[in-house]
């Protein structure tokens, strides 16, 4: 079972998000790949200043969820509110605006090879700002030191470990101070002192930046020392939405299968099986 004491944090109002829909206001939100549909009417809520995990299986549509709330994805169905705006009647400038106030860490980092690290994080500045060369290098900086890689501005992404890849990834997410942030698995592939190092960063940056972040993962450890509140989806469906106790103590069978790691017996349909193909995380 798992064991980790979760201290509960305040959550701040926020100036920038209608205080009825939170920072983030998720509802009836349908999506399909084709014509086999992959998320069912999902309704959720995340409060400004908060920590929410999505957490499910395979195939159990965390991965389409995340790249419908960030915008990659448009919805079949349902609406998506982002501080207060919805998505889908966004225009272009509009849009490009509302990026100003993102920052997504992908899985893999997707630093640009090319480019040193420095690089890298001025690339949101150059994009989304007016700043001068010399602004944009201070703040550069700055990232690095808020995610302990102060002086590896130089290197290129290749010459970088693991960790300080995600690391990097993370100072280039925050590199325009967004309001929400957005982290893919961000302990994949990290051994365990890297990846609590890394949760205890994401913990920083909430406490210290006033951000609201969502993180996308299966490390259920690490799910339990950051998260505020748990969005636990499977195949498509919101089974449950809590704090890490409330979520600990579920009597939903699947809940507690997916927190004690007890393989899933049910046989897998073709369409399930169609939405892992479709590229289910």
């Amino acid at each position: 079972m798992i064991t980790e004491t979760h201290h509960t944090r305040p959550t701040a109002a926020a100036p920038f998000a209608p205080p009825d829909e939170g920072a983030i206001a998720v509802q009836g939100l349908n999506a399909h790949y084709g014509q086999t549909q992959v998320l069912f009417d999902i309704d959720l809520s995340i409060r400004a200043g908060e920590i929410m995990v999505i957490m499910g299986g395979s195939g159990s549509g965390k991965s389409t969820f995340l790249r419908h709330l960030i915008g990659l994805e448009r919805p079949s169905g349902g609406t998506i509110k982002l501080l207060g705006q919805d998505l889908a009647q966004l225009g272009p400038v509009e849009m490009l605006d509302q990026c100003r106030r993102i920052g997504v860490a992908f899985q893999g980092g997707a630093l640009f090879s090319s480019m040193s690290v420095a690089e890298n994080i001025k690339l949101p500045l150059r994009e989304h700002t007016r700043l001068d060369e010399k602004t944009m290098d201070i703040m550069a900086r700055m990232k690095l030191e808020i995610v302990n890689l102060s002086g590896f501005g130089d290197l290129m992404p290749a010459e970088l470990s693991g960790g300080m890849l995600k690391r990097a990834a993370v100072a280039r997410a925050i590199a325009t101070d967004p309001k929400l942030l957005f982290f893919d698995e961000p302990s994949a592939g990290l051994d365990p002192v890297v990846s609590a190092a890394l949760d205890d960063l994401i913990l920083r940056l909430r406490d210290a930046m006033d951000m609201t972040i969502v993180v996308v993962t299966h490390e259920i450890h690490s799910a339990f020392k950051i998260a505020d509140r748990i969005t636990i989806l499977d195949s498509g469906r919101i089974l449950e939405v809590g704090t890490p106790d409330e979520v600990r103590s579920s009597s939903n069978p699947r809940v507690q299968g997916l927190l004690n790691r007890q393989p899933d017996d049910t046989p897998l349909d073709p369409d399930q099986y169609l939405r892992r193909l479709a590229g289910e995380a």
